[in-house]
């Protein structure tokens, strides 16, 4: 069995030291081992093809819960109670006990790997930046009070894909240093300012993942606080300070290998292969957006020259709830429509890897704006059936016959009302200031 050599100055642990680490002990192991079977399910039924980093990025968020799918605080509070529990068990059972030397360097071996492979799972989608992708066109089409504040952040990030690589290649940094016992402590001092960063954002853009971003503090704050005092009196003081006082010893060959292959394990699956693999579907294209490919020659912004109701000719007006004021066709086979009528809107805001076209639903995820669609072509047919791609409207489709020019569709059909429509579409070259500024550079002359 391995065993720790304590440095002779070692004090043994007081009566209160020992029983606030029976009960850290306890609880962060909760928070750090997966305990839940399901986790252990998808683990052994990880798709190791194209898709594989999404089964590991799934996994390297775990959280223990206890009351529904989303992490709250009473999951926490759950887990301080049986901390709490155990903690009076143990301390009944064990009262003799000097110190907890060994078990201390456990848990922070423990923290260091969950909190490094958390951490490496969101560096590389900002690496490669595919966590908020650049908006779509309908997005650059939606005026800004009629999206919600996280998705403004999103698109925000969006449009600066070398920051978001860089904000990537911090916290790769960061997992990295932790992967070693003698840099953790340089890398809490990058990952404290980071996760602290986004914690708040995500309390203020009104994000998804603020509980999930604080417990990742919690860990850096636990391996921080190891060191928190000796570099306080070495910095601060200007005192000396003992030097770290463990050191593991494995007398045994079986326990030197099987920690060099969990490690070399843990390396390679972690940050190679994720690495790769997250690469590769960055190649691909960006996993928030549809992959179906939308109507040949259509994408584009439209102006709705002439809407027909039932025959009506309907003017343009900005408070009309029925009649289309403006039509965006992305290069996938997404669809959406600018009008007055109200949107419920979709409340997706948590990062999610989805496989399947209908689980995709970053684009109208935290918009009034626009109706979104998905649609099929008939291409003998000439028809494209639209299926609205908000869940709060799982029922709503539109059937259309098109008939297309280079700057121009014409639609006619059924909307969701099962009312004839006819509808057409003269194409706008339309230029953003966006693209035409990146285009010029900082110090380029800019014409629109």
């Amino acid at each position: 069995m391995s065993t720790l050599i304590p440095t002779p100055s070692e004090p043994a642990w007081t009566r209160p030291e020992k029983t606030l680490f029976r009960f850290v002990f306890i609880y962060f192991l909760i928070q750090a081992i997966p305990l839940d079977w399901r986790f252990y399910r998808n683990l052994l039924s990880i798709d190791w093809g194209a898709s594989y980093y999404r089964d590991l990025f799934y996994l390297a968020r775990y959280a223990p819960h206890f009351f529904g799918p989303t992490d709250t605080f009473i999951n926490w509070a759950v887990v301080a109670l049986i901390a709490l529990a155990g903690t009076i068990v143990w301390t009944v059972r064990d009262p003799k006990r000097m110190t907890y030397d060994g078990l201390y360097y456990g848990l922070r071996v423990i923290v260091r790997y969950r909190l490094a492979v958390a951490i490496l799972a969101y560096g590389f989608i900002k690496l490669f930046p595919m966590q908020a992708p650049f908006p779509s066109l309908s997005s650059l089409n939606t005026p800004y009070g009629e999206l919600t504040a996280w998705k403004l952040f999103s698109l925000s990030l969006g449009i600066t894909p070398s920051y978001e690589s860089f904000l990537g290649m911090v916290e790769i940094l960061g997992g990295l240093l932790l992967l070693n016992r003698k840099t953790t402590v340089i890398g809490t001092l990058i990952i404290l300012p980071f996760l602290g960063n986004v914690f708040v954002s995500n309390l203020a853009y009104e994000g998804g993942e603020s509980v999930y971003s604080l417990r990742l503090i919690t860990f850096a704050l636990l391996l921080f606080a190891f060191d928190a005092v000796r570099l306080f009196r070495l910095v601060s003081l200007e005192q000396a300070a003992l030097p770290n006082r463990f050191k593991p010893v494995f007398a045994e060959a079986w326990q030197r290998y099987g920690r060099l292959a969990l490690k070399t394990g843990f390396v390679f699956f972690a940050v190679f292969l994720y690495g790769y693999k997250t690469y590769a579907a960055y190649k691909m294209g960006p996993y928030q957006f549809p992959k179906t490919p939308g109507l040949p020659g259509a994408a584009g912004v439209y102006d709705v020259q002439t809407f027909k109701l039932a025959g009506e000719t309907l003017p343009y007006s900005r408070t009309d709830s029925v009649r289309w004021q403006n039509v965006v066709f992305e290069t996938w086979n997404t669809l959406s429509i600018k009008s007055n009528r109200p949107v419920i809107p979709d409340r997706s805001n948590t990062e999610e890897i989805p496989v399947d076209d209908a689980n995709r639903t970053y684009e109208q995820a935290g918009t009034t704006g626009r109706h979104y669609y998905s649609y099929q072509v008939d291409s003998a047919q000439h028809i494209l059936t639209l299926t609205n791609r908000n869940p709060h409207y799982p029922n709503e489709t539109l059937t259309l016959r098109y008939r297309q020019s280079p700057h121009q569709l014409v639609l006619s059909g059924l909307n969701e009302r099962r009312d004839s429509v006819y509808v057409v579409l003269n194409k706008l070259n339309k230029k953003y200031l966006l693209n035409e500024a990146a285009k010029a550079g900082r110090r380029g002359t800019l014409t629109l």
